[in-house]
């Protein structure tokens, strides 16, 4: 068979939806006004939108912003896989403007990744990072107003140093996993000023413009 033949590749977002996706979504939207994450106007209009919806693009825009009562069990319509990060002896750096997922897994064996959020575009209130890190270093630099929890994490010959603790207002970090003879650090960066000129720790300097 000639490849001119074959069709173009689909988007996973213009696949169409079943009434058992459509009628899903509606029992998230329910959970939601539930929890009071809804009103009950935007719960009628977003169940409307739910019912209309032809696509997974436009079935998922009515839960974008229900983090806390999305469903991700396999075969849910609005699953969505975590995205890995894999170091072998090797090193992983994210750092600026760069989009963070809402889950991650950090998959180190032997090397080091190191994610600042501080400058990251964060569209979640919970950001959850499954850790799998053997005889590697993992640090985290989080925002000034992130919040952190790591207390699930199951350590054997290694250490977690969680500096952040308690936030207000931004991003929850919520982290899991196994650390194996390697070492996690998650703090937020130190600024200090001096007239025009700002330096912060971990080192980079910026003048006022």
């Amino acid at each position: 068979m000639s490849t001119e033949s074959l069709p173009a590749p689909i988007n996973p977002r213009d696949l169409r939806v079943s009434d058992a996706e459509r009628e899903h979504v509606v029992g998230i939207l329910q959970k939601a006004i539930g929890h009071g994450m809804l009103t009950l106007d935007e719960f009628t209009v977003r169940t409307d939108i739910a019912l209309a919806a032809k696509t997974r693009a436009e079935l998922n825009a009515v839960l974008v912003d229900l983090a806390g009562v999305i469903n991700r069990e396999p075969g849910s319509p609005t699953a969505i896989p975590p995205q890995e990060f894999r170091s072998r002896m090797s090193s992983i750096k994210r750092e600026g403007a760069w989009q963070v997922p809402r889950e991650m897994v950090v998959n180190n064996w032997m090397g080091s990744s190191e994610f600042d959020f501080t400058e990251a575009v964060i569209n979640h209130a919970d950001v959850r990072i499954t850790l799998e890190v053997t005889g590697g270093s993992v640090e985290l630099l989080l925002p000034e107003n992130a919040s952190c929890v790591a207390d699930d994490i199951d350590v054997v010959a290694g250490k977690v140093e969680n500096k952040v603790g308690a936030g207000s207002g931004g991003p929850r970090f919520v982290l899991t996993g196994r650390v194996k003879a390697g070492s996690v650090k998650i703090r937020r960066p130190h600024y200090t000023r001096i007239g025009s000129l700002t330096i912060r720790k971990p080192w980079r300097i910026s003048w006022d413009t």
